[in-house]
């Protein structure tokens, strides 16, 4: 009994997948690659509930002051050449804390608070922030900041800002940025889910925390430089944001530098 050829059967199979494995590495490679700006842009155009500003940095410029209280306090400790600057974005007390035994972090940080205090010269509003905070709703934003909230509401009166009702302060979680805390603070205070909230910052550290919140993210350049932050969107200037008004939060977008 003969058994039947299957040879050809076999061989019309192999060129019929060959031929969809063709047509499917053309369908392919007909597809765009995604555009990089595109992809860092995809907070634009989304509804977010609500947005929340860190402040020293990103609402005002109060570096000068900064850097100068810090400084002191590192020279009448004598730290010299141990002082390397601020880790902007970090709380004060975890920063002493790195510097000095655990017995000095409070009254350093007591220290380091009074001369800050005592020095709000150069504080000043970065450009947009106002206009940006203004046209957004009460209900849907606030700011999250790593500082006390005396020297808080002092650099704001100092640089002429309106503070919104919603202000997150230091003093407010028991863990500050990096952590989630703040962040997540400030979107149970609204009533919001932080997971459809944006954070706008200008430090590693608050745009980690921001994440970690589960946040969409936008970082500001100024204190770091555009490739340390690492964000959905990073802007050069708060001035290039737009706001748009929806029933269920806020969208963003971006215009053309000048």
């Amino acid at each position: 009994m003969t058994t039947p050829d299957n040879t050809a059967g076999t061989i019309a199979d192999r060129m019929a997948g060959a031929d969809i494995e063709a047509d499917l590495l053309a369908i392919l490679q007909a597809v765009p690659e995604p555009v990089a700006e595109e992809a860092a842009h995809s907070v634009l155009g989304r509804v977010f509930q609500g947005v929340l500003f860190d402040m020293d940095g990103t609402l005002v410029d109060s570096t000068k002051a900064v850097n100068r209280s810090w400084q002191q306090w590192a020279d009448e400790m004598g730290f010299g050449a141990l002082f390397s600057g601020v880790q902007h974005g970090r709380p004060g007390r975890e920063m002493i804390a790195d510097l000095v035994a655990p017995e000095l972090v409070d009254s350093s940080f007591a220290r380091v608070n009074e001369l800050e205090l005592s020095d709000t010269d150069d504080i000043s509003i970065l450009p947009g922030a106002a206009e940006l905070m203004n046209s957004i709703p009460e209900g849907r934003r606030a700011i999250v900041t790593s500082c006390p909230s005396l020297l808080c509401r002092a650099r704001l009166a100092s640089a002429g800002f309106v503070a919104p009702a919603t202000v997150v302060t230091v003093e407010d979680t028991v863990k500050g940025k990096p952590a989630p805390d703040p962040f997540l603070e400030a979107a149970d205070r609204l009533g919001l889910d932080a997971r459809q909230c944006i954070v706008i910052e200008d430090a590693p550290a608050g745009l980690a925390a921001g994440r970690a919140a589960g946040c969409a993210t936008i970082g500001v350049v100024g204190t770091h430089t555009a490739d340390e932050l690492d964000a959905d969107l990073v802007v050069t200037s708060l001035d290039r944001l737009r706001i748009e008004l929806h029933d269920h939060g806020v969208v963003f977008s971006i215009s053309p530098e000048s």
